[in-house]
């Protein structure tokens, strides 16, 4: 079974949403920074560090 990537984060978020309850600025803060990251000079260094 093939799930696609972003059902899999989607439920995944939801699920850690639901049973965490992490304040809403973190969950802001967190999404805002990845988007940020992804889009710097840095991201080539996170992708060899994820890889």
């Amino acid at each position: 079974m093939q799930v696609p990537l972003w059902l899999a984060l989607l439920a995944v978020g939801y699920l850690g949403v639901k049973l965490i309850r992490p304040p809403w600025w973190l969950i802001v803060v967190l999404l805002l920074g990845g988007y940020l990251i992804a889009d710097s000079v840095l991201a080539p260094v996170i992708d060899n560090a994820v890889k």
